[in-house]
């Protein structure tokens, strides 16, 4: 079946297998940021901005995103260049082994156009719903409170 959305600012025209989940299909078409891990939408290393909204990727079905809006990491780039909350992440050390980082940028960032000024308990609750099995979330909750911190005074 024809599937038409947009993913990362740019009209896609994909043909997508009835059962097909979306996190496949944007995989197999290049965007390898949205990660596999649990299939069943519990890891979240396959979340996308759905419509500016955190989502499991491996739990949308692929006919589900027909019309709407997509955003991976690979979309979070300016120009070439880090988006500012990326850069955060980098600085404080928030990335470890990486492969959960692009599931954390994104709820951070679906909190973040949301709510500008989360509290603790706020950031937490959005970077828990990535699973990392690196780390206990601290250096991520500091890059979000970093973010913060430099926005507010922009």
């Amino acid at each position: 079946m024809e599937i038409r959305l947009t993913v990362n600012d740019e009209q896609k025209i994909w043909q997508a297998a009835p059962g097909e989940n979306l996190r496949d299909l944007l995989r197999r078409e290049g965007y390898l940021s949205v990660k596999y891990g649990c299939d069943s939408g519990t890891c979240g290393v396959c979340t996308v901005l759905f419509d500016g909204r955190a989502a499991h990727s491996c739990t949308i079905l692929a006919a589900q995103a027909d019309g709407h809006k997509v955003t991976t990491v690979e979309g979070l780039d300016d120009q070439g260049r880090l988006d500012a909350l990326q850069e955060a992440f980098m600085e404080t050390g928030a990335v470890q082994c990486g492969y959960c980082t692009p599931g954390m940028l994104l709820a951070a960032k679906s909190l973040l156009a949301e709510n500008q000024t989360p509290d603790d308990d706020e950031i937490k609750d959005a970077l828990n719903t990535v699973l990392c099995r690196c780390t206990g979330y601290v250096k991520q909750e500091k890059a979000v409170k970093l973010f913060i911190t430099r926005t507010k005074g922009a």
